[in-house]
Protein backbone atom coordinates (compact mmCIF):
# COMPACT_ATOMS: atom_id res chain seq x y z
CA UNK A 1 0.00 0.00 0.00
CA UNK A 2 1.20 3.48 -0.86
CA UNK A 3 -0.41 6.78 0.18
CA UNK A 4 0.57 10.24 -1.01
CA UNK A 5 -0.75 13.45 -2.51
CA UNK A 6 -1.09 13.97 -6.22
CA UNK A 7 -0.06 17.58 -5.61
CA UNK A 8 3.25 16.83 -3.87
CA UNK A 9 6.22 18.57 -5.47
CA UNK A 10 9.18 16.67 -6.92
CA UNK A 11 8.09 13.10 -6.38
CA UNK A 12 11.22 11.08 -5.84
CA UNK A 13 9.60 7.68 -6.40
CA UNK A 14 9.32 6.25 -9.88
CA UNK A 15 6.49 3.75 -10.14
CA UNK A 16 6.08 1.03 -12.77
CA UNK A 17 4.91 2.56 -16.07
CA UNK A 18 1.31 1.32 -15.69
CA UNK A 19 1.02 3.06 -12.29
CA UNK A 20 2.67 6.19 -13.71
CA UNK A 21 0.08 6.18 -16.50
CA UNK A 22 -2.71 6.03 -13.90
CA UNK A 23 -1.20 8.92 -11.91
CA UNK A 24 -0.74 11.03 -15.05
CA UNK A 25 -4.39 10.46 -15.90
CA UNK A 26 -5.39 11.63 -12.42
CA UNK A 27 -3.21 14.74 -12.74
CA UNK A 28 -4.58 15.72 -16.14
CA UNK A 29 -8.33 15.68 -15.43
CA UNK A 30 -10.75 17.76 -13.35
CA UNK A 31 -12.96 15.03 -11.93
CA UNK A 32 -15.24 17.48 -10.14
CA UNK A 33 -16.69 18.43 -13.55
CA UNK A 34 -16.70 15.00 -15.22
CA UNK A 35 -19.76 12.82 -15.45
CA UNK A 36 -19.68 9.66 -13.32
CA UNK A 37 -18.80 6.62 -15.37
CA UNK A 38 -16.06 4.35 -16.63
CA UNK A 39 -13.28 5.83 -18.78
CA UNK A 40 -10.81 3.63 -20.63
CA UNK A 41 -7.18 4.67 -20.36
CA UNK A 42 -5.56 1.59 -21.88
CA UNK A 43 -8.49 -0.60 -22.86
CA UNK A 44 -9.60 -3.04 -20.17
CA UNK A 45 -6.09 -3.11 -18.65
CA UNK A 46 -6.20 0.42 -17.20
CA UNK A 47 -9.47 2.25 -16.72
CA UNK A 48 -10.95 4.86 -14.40
CA UNK A 49 -14.20 4.66 -12.49
CA UNK A 50 -15.53 8.12 -11.57
CA UNK A 51 -18.32 8.09 -8.99
CA UNK A 52 -19.90 9.78 -6.01
CA UNK A 53 -20.20 7.91 -2.73
CA UNK A 54 -21.74 8.80 0.59
CA UNK A 55 -19.38 8.12 3.46
CA UNK A 56 -20.70 5.68 6.05
CA UNK A 57 -19.75 4.52 9.54
CA UNK A 58 -16.92 1.97 9.47
CA UNK A 59 -19.22 -0.89 10.46
CA UNK A 60 -21.41 -0.27 7.38
CA UNK A 61 -18.52 -0.41 4.88
CA UNK A 62 -17.13 -3.83 4.04
CA UNK A 63 -13.41 -4.60 3.82
CA UNK A 64 -12.41 -5.67 0.30
CA UNK A 65 -9.58 -7.01 -1.85
CA UNK A 66 -8.93 -7.61 -5.53
CA UNK A 67 -6.95 -10.42 -7.15
CA UNK A 68 -6.33 -9.22 -10.72
CA UNK A 69 -6.20 -5.42 -10.41
CA UNK A 70 -4.42 -2.80 -8.37
CA UNK A 71 -6.60 0.07 -7.12
CA UNK A 72 -5.26 3.59 -7.45
CA UNK A 73 -7.88 5.44 -5.42
CA UNK A 74 -8.08 9.22 -5.66
CA UNK A 75 -10.24 11.63 -3.68
CA UNK A 76 -11.36 14.53 -5.88
CA UNK A 77 -13.65 16.23 -3.34
CA UNK A 78 -14.83 15.79 0.24
CA UNK A 79 -13.07 13.83 2.94
CA UNK A 80 -13.05 10.18 3.90
CA UNK A 81 -11.31 7.59 6.02
CA UNK A 82 -9.96 4.45 4.37
CA UNK A 83 -9.32 1.35 6.42
CA UNK A 84 -6.37 -0.89 5.61
CA UNK A 85 -4.71 -4.05 6.86
CA UNK A 86 -2.62 -6.84 5.31
CA UNK A 87 -4.49 -9.77 3.80
CA UNK A 88 -3.30 -12.65 5.98
CA UNK A 89 -5.22 -15.24 3.96
CA UNK A 90 -7.19 -16.10 7.11
CA UNK A 91 -10.25 -13.88 6.65
CA UNK A 92 -13.69 -15.33 5.98
CA UNK A 93 -15.20 -14.30 2.64
CA UNK A 94 -18.61 -12.64 2.90
CA UNK A 95 -19.12 -12.24 -0.84
CA UNK A 96 -17.16 -12.85 -4.01
CA UNK A 97 -18.02 -11.10 -7.30
CA UNK A 98 -15.60 -12.53 -9.87
CA UNK A 99 -16.82 -10.39 -12.81
CA UNK A 100 -15.85 -7.29 -10.80
CA UNK A 101 -12.65 -8.79 -9.32
CA UNK A 102 -14.09 -8.07 -5.89
CA UNK A 103 -13.95 -10.02 -2.65
CA UNK A 104 -15.60 -8.73 0.53
CA UNK A 105 -14.51 -10.08 3.90
CA UNK A 106 -16.82 -10.45 6.89
CA UNK A 107 -14.31 -8.81 9.21
CA UNK A 108 -10.61 -8.05 9.50
CA UNK A 109 -8.15 -7.46 12.33
CA UNK A 110 -5.56 -4.81 13.18
CA UNK A 111 -7.08 -2.25 10.83
CA UNK A 112 -5.48 1.18 10.51
CA UNK A 113 -7.03 4.25 8.88
CA UNK A 114 -5.97 6.95 6.44
CA UNK A 115 -7.59 10.38 6.58
CA UNK A 116 -7.97 11.31 2.91
CA UNK A 117 -8.50 14.84 1.64
CA UNK A 118 -8.77 16.14 -1.93
CA UNK A 119 -5.62 15.16 -3.80
CA UNK A 120 -4.89 12.06 -1.72
CA UNK A 121 -4.16 8.93 -3.70
CA UNK A 122 -3.82 5.44 -2.29
CA UNK A 123 -2.44 2.45 -4.15
CA UNK A 124 -3.84 -0.84 -2.92
CA UNK A 125 -2.22 -4.07 -4.11
CA UNK A 126 -3.94 -7.49 -3.92
CA UNK A 127 -2.38 -8.14 -0.52
CA UNK A 128 -3.89 -4.91 0.88
CA UNK A 129 -7.35 -5.21 2.39
CA UNK A 130 -9.04 -1.82 2.18
CA UNK A 131 -12.31 -0.31 3.40
CA UNK A 132 -13.15 2.88 1.45
CA UNK A 133 -15.65 5.70 2.03
CA UNK A 134 -15.77 5.67 5.82
CA UNK A 135 -16.95 8.79 7.65
CA UNK A 136 -14.32 11.37 8.54
CA UNK A 137 -16.08 13.82 10.85
CA UNK A 138 -19.58 13.73 9.38
CA UNK A 139 -21.24 11.84 6.56
CA UNK A 140 -20.92 13.50 3.14
CA UNK A 141 -20.93 12.76 -0.54
CA UNK A 142 -17.39 12.48 -1.91
CA UNK A 143 -16.20 12.36 -5.51
CA UNK A 144 -13.85 9.43 -6.00
CA UNK A 145 -11.86 8.07 -8.87
CA UNK A 146 -10.56 4.53 -8.83
CA UNK A 147 -8.10 3.69 -11.57
CA UNK A 148 -7.92 -0.06 -12.02
CA UNK A 149 -4.51 -1.31 -13.20
CA UNK A 150 -4.18 -4.91 -14.34
CA UNK A 151 -1.49 -6.87 -12.50
CA UNK A 152 -0.53 -8.34 -15.86
CA UNK A 153 1.04 -4.95 -16.76
CA UNK A 154 3.57 -5.08 -13.92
Amino acid sequence: MIVSSLYANNRSIVFPSAIEKALEYLKSHDFTTMEPGVYEIEGKDIYAQVFDAETQPVEKQRPEVHEKFIDVQFLASGKERLGFTPDTGNYEVAERIDERDLIFYKEVKDEGFIEARPGTFSIFFPEDVHRPACISGESMVVRKVVVKVSLALL
